[in-house]
């Protein structure tokens, strides 16, 4: 439990009539990288909002480095350190570099933007965190996807952020792009202070990243265990016979 960075107990979820999450229980460590799997409307989304304050849950609780906490906003969860990297919502392209490594949370001096010592310190902190980032006055529309994805994973550490969500962050990338956030990720696991939860559907990306997979079906964590105990196989075959139970029970119902 003292390396226990994020606890999730029996968390239930209904839209309505439609229950979404049928009591979950998750965990993730300090330094751990945990991934998240399962079929589109499985629920991944819905407990990702939950955690990062947009939800509220309608049963369960989490703990944060082991204190139960109830989060009223995203806002409340970021105070807590816990901030969300969403694919396709990461950066604002007509913004620079470093202004969106500063937004919302501007330097000043007086009513005025210090850019400055902004443009000063994201260099600094891009540099520390080994991203080759040439000029942050670019605007962030000219980067590549690799590199808008790596500097919004950078911008939540550099607010203190120790839980991250990922959002599908090697969604639609190419090889090279996929490459600057796995090595950003590794570089992060090996701080030890910061535990992230990363969603996907490529399984093979899953496990070369991952310490730890859980798979997420019809409301529930199905599958937990250490991504070296298994394989692409064992996963793809998890989720063709879970589709295959829901078809025959759609059959059997009509």
């Amino acid at each position: 439990m003292a390396d226990e960075a994020l606890r999730v107990e029996n968390v239930e979820k209904r839209f309505g009539a439609q229950t979404v999450l049928r009591g979950v229980d998750l965990r993730v460590d300090r330094g751990e990288v945990l991934g998240l799997l399962g079929d589109n409307g499985a629920g991944k989304s819905t407990l990702v909002n939950i955690v990062c304050g947009f939800h509220q849950p309608d049963a369960g609780r989490l703990l944060v480095d082991g204190t139960e906490v109830t989060l009223r906003n995203v806002d409340h969860a970021r105070a807590l350190g816990i901030d969300t990297v969403y694919q396709d919502l990461a950066l604002i392209n007509e913004l620079s570099v470093y202004h969106n490594m500063f937004l919302n949370r501007e330097r000043r001096i007086g009513p005025l933007l210090n850019n400055r010592l902004m443009r000063r310190l994201a260099t600094d902190h891009l540099r520390e965190m080994g991203l080759d980032i040439p000029d942050v006055t670019v605007d962030a529309a000219k980067l590549s996807g690799g590199q808008r994805q790596a500097i919004a994973v950078a911008r939540s550490v550099y607010s203190d952020a120790h839980i991250l969500l990922l959002d599908e962050p090697l969604a639609a990338m190419g090889a090279k792009e996929a490459a600057i956030i796995l090595d950003l990720i590794s570089d992060l696991k090996a701080r030890g202070n910061v535990a992230i939860v990363i969603i996907a559907h490529n399984y093979a990306q899953a496990l070369q990243i991952c310490d730890r997979i859980n798979v997420l079906q019809q409301g529930k964590i199905t599958f937990d265990r250490p991504a070296a105990e298994t394989s692409v196989t064992e996963l793809t075959e998890l989720m063709v016979s879970s589709y295959r139970t829901r078809r025959r029970a759609v059959t059997e119902e009509t």
